[in-house]
């Protein structure tokens, strides 16, 4: 695929908002390529955001005992009756807590053009009831130029095209600065890389794919960025998350109850 067509947003429901994006883009659908099984407890934070039909369309990160963070391009147009929260699972079929949706709180200045500000909360309607597999993760509060070791994690396709994984998929990942996710893209795509996201640079053949939009990217023990979008699926292209410290202080102010 060309650099110029292939552009796409990392959650199941990509499909559907890709009507509102440029021709630029073409809508995923995916997961994690060349990753490996999670571990029982390895990523306490991780949510499934699910259908009323228990379909999971996006991955997500518990903050507190009330509130879960995505990507906003996975809950804009979603109703909370058509939203929920399974915490504490590794498997999509099994297993976990189901919490309702409450509250859907979209940042106000998200673009479905561009993805700028690409992030959202969902208030739970019964709290998070921590535990060894069910646990929050700390927002960084620093802005990251660059780093190794970070690690992504998600249900997105193992590849592309193929299949759908039962088992939450994690990968090492490293941090570029935004100069080099620029360098990375043509023009149009580099327009897209705002000062406000952070990017991840992998070998061909590991990378995120389609469904793991909303998801973490951790380093250190912080929650660094949100799964945004990318080229379809793991040719070598950085991947662009929204940063998660560029939004902390609007994130800390709406959930604080």
């Amino acid at each position: 695929m060309s650099r110029l067509s292939v552009v796409i947003v990392l959650g199941l429901i990509g499909a559907i908002y890709a009507r509102t994006l440029p021709d630029e883009y073409t809508a995923w659908e995916g997961r994690i390529v060349g990753g490996s099984n999670a571990a029982e407890g390895q990523f306490p934070y991780q949510v499934s955001l699910r259908s009323a039909a228990n379909s999971h369309f996006c991955g997500g990160s518990i903050i507190n005992t009330n509130w879960a963070m995505s990507a906003a391009h996975c809950t804009v147009g979603r109703t909370v009756a058509n939203t929920i929260v399974v915490a504490g699972s590794l498997l999509l079929n099994a297993g976990g807590t189901t919490h309702q949706a409450q509250t859907i709180v979209n940042h106000p200045a998200y673009s479905s053009l561009t993805l700028a500000n690409d992030i959202s909360l969902v208030r739970v309607a019964t709290p998070f009831v921590f535990s060894p597999t069910v646990g929050s993760v700390e927002l960084e509060s620093n802005f990251i130029e660059s780093a190794t070791g970070a690690q992504a994690s998600g249900w997105g396709q193992t590849t592309h095209p193929g299949s759908i994984p039962n088992h939450l998929q994690w990968v090492n990942v490293d941090i570029i600065t935004l100069a080099a996710c620029r360098g990375a893209h043509n023009a149009v795509n580099a327009a897209r890389v705002h000062d406000n996201t952070i990017c991840t640079q992998s070998p061909v053949g590991v990378g995120m794919c389609m469904g793991d939009s909303g998801g973490p990217l951790s380093h250190a023990g912080f929650q660094q960025g949100i799964v945004s979008w990318g080229i379809a699926c793991a040719q070598g292209f950085p991947d662009v998350f929204a940063r998660v410290s560029s939004h902390r202080a609007w994130v800390l102010e709406n959930t604080a109850n």
